[in-house]
């Protein structure tokens, strides 16, 4: 763990300054009638997911570079959260992906309670093939043609919910690598329907307080057509398997061009809105960190989301998924988290009376300037506050460079193998 004596010094530098900033951003917004108390206490209750991988150094097809200190296990990795939560004050809980995070549900349980963190949902892993397992994953999983092989990625994912039961998990994720390169290598019609019997019968292995999301993405590894390739996919997927099914949107998973703040809008409109992987993208997949290339479009699935908050039965799901290639992932994370709950917190300041006026006398440009005039507001002393009441550090990067954690968990974790590319 952070010696908390590291935070309250690198604190006591900042908080002079905090002050000053704070007071001034109070004024500003009591002139608007928004009290900034009542939106520090929003920015406290915010919380979105770290995924266990992300702790690690991610890849391309070509290569990884892995970094010093690298975690070897779901208990370094745990760790590694920790600092990120213990900072931030915006990450209490973990998402595991197995086979990759297996362990004694006991140990993960004691591991987490060290930090106070908790566990989201699982993710299941059928998009690669592991040592001790029968059948292959190259030509599928869940849609495959062979039965044996489709029984094998079925009950790989019923193991999923059985370690999620056992550390306090109430959801699971498939996403699956499944589709075709080649026009004609597949029947489009019976895989889409193998993959559905398939999900049914995981879906038949859900607790009664659990949910299953669907996640889509455009492409890879199949880069011809993909089984779960769009948010109607995913949508109809959820609407045939039940209540327990919703769809999960990952941000860097679309066109270049898409909307996806209206996916947000359509999918809470079907009642089948789950959840959330935050990230960002230039070109098409999730390798960026959040806010990194449109930190706009961030604040308006963010805008809908607020506007939606007492929708009924409305229960979202918030993690972080996002590679990190060259730089500290616990670094990356950590701005990420913070960029995720700010543009949470920008969305808490639109003024939703007036926005509402406008559309309804088609103002397009007050409508528009409405937006933007929350997005411009720099909340940086929201965040900061928040994280000091909350214990954790007014600047988490700097903090974190002054504890010396990398280097400390460097001189004890066994070097990373660099060789091979793709994610870890």
């Amino acid at each position: 763990m952070l010696d908390k004596s590291i935070i309250e010094a690198e604190n006591a530098k900042r908080a002079a300054d905090l002050e000053t900033d704070f007071n001034q951003l109070a004024e500003r917004l009591d002139r608007k009638g928004i009290d900034i108390n009542a939106i520090v206490k929003r920015a406290q209750g915010f919380g979105v997911a770290v995924p266990s991988w992300g702790t690690g150094t991610g890849g391309t097809r070509f290569a990884r570079f892995p970094g010093e200190g690298e975690p070897a296990n779901i208990f370094d990795k745990l760790d590694d959260c920790g600092v990120i939560h213990t900072l931030t004050r915006a990450a209490p809980s973990v998402s595991l992906h197995i086979p990759w995070d297996k362990a004694d549900p006991a140990d993960l349980k004691a591991k987490a309670d060290e930090y106070g963190l908790s566990f989201d949902a699982m993710n299941s892993n059928t998009f690669q093939d592991q040592p001790d397992q029968t059948q292959s994953y190259k030509y599928g999983s869940l849609s495959h043609t062979n039965e044996e092989t489709r029984a094998q990625a079925v009950e790989h994912n019923l193991e999923c919910i059985e370690i999620g039961k056992a550390i306090g998990s109430r959801a699971l994720t498939v996403w699956i690598g499944d589709g075709a390169n080649f026009p004609g290598q597949t029947h489009m019609g019976r895989q889409f329907e193998r993959y559905l019997d398939s999900m049914k019968a995981i879906y038949k292995g859900l607790p009664d307080d659990w949910r299953i999301f669907s996640e889509h993405k455009i492409y890879e590894p199949a880069f011809y057509s993909t089984v779960v390739q769009d948010w109607g996919t995913s949508l109809l997927t959820a609407q045939e398997l039940g209540e327990k099914a919703m769809c999960l949107v990952d941000l860097g998973h679309h066109a270049p061009n898409v909307n996806i703040e209206m996916i947000v809008s359509r999918l809470i409109h079907a009642g089948k809105l789950g959840g959330f992987h935050f990230n960002d993208s230039k070109y098409g997949d999730d390798d960026l960190d959040s806010g990194t290339i449109d930190p706009y479009r961030l604040f308006l699935v963010w805008n809908e989301l607020v506007d939606a908050e007492n929708t009924p039965d409305l229960d979202l799901a918030h993690m972080i998924d996002q590679s990190h290639n060259v730089t500290d992932p616990i670094e990356s994370l950590m701005v990420s988290s913070i960029e995720i709950q700010r543009a949470f917190i920008q969305a808490s300041l639109v003024d939703r009376k007036a926005l509402a006026g406008y559309q309804s006398d088609n103002d397009a440009l007050m409508a528009s300037a409405t937006l933007r005039a929350a997005f411009r507001t720099d909340v940086d002393p929201i965040l900061a506050k928040a994280r000091e009441l909350s214990g954790g550090a007014i600047d988490p990067i700097e903090t974190y460079r002054a504890s010396g954690y990398r280097a400390e968990v460097a001189a004890k974790r066994p070097k990373a193998d660099g060789s091979g590319g793709g994610i870890v």
